[in-house]
């Protein structure tokens, strides 16, 4: 089986996706109770935001269901569909 047009390689920027998670937690929700939320530490989700730590596709899962975004919105801030 060969692929004519291969995916592009991604690098998640780290520090975008916790600006994105960031702004969902807008100022209604700390940082404590979107972690307990999905289920992580607090500390993982400051981490998170400050770009620091990569966050796990169980986590973005979470998050973007919670928040009604997609996975690849928060990783790309884009919410395209494929073609």
């Amino acid at each position: 089986m060969s692929i004519e047009n291969p995916p592009e390689l991604f690098i998640a920027d780290w520090k975008s996706v916790g600006r994105r998670i960031r702004e969902l937690r807008g100022f209604d929700t700390n940082q404590s109770e979107l972690a307990q939320a999905i289920g992580v530490a607090q500390s993982h989700i400051s981490a998170a935001e400050r770009g620091q730590k990569e966050i796990g596709v169980v986590s973005l899962f979470r998050i973007a269901r919670l928040y009604g975004k997609s996975v690849e919105w928060l990783l790309t801030g884009s919410d395209r569909k494929a073609k």
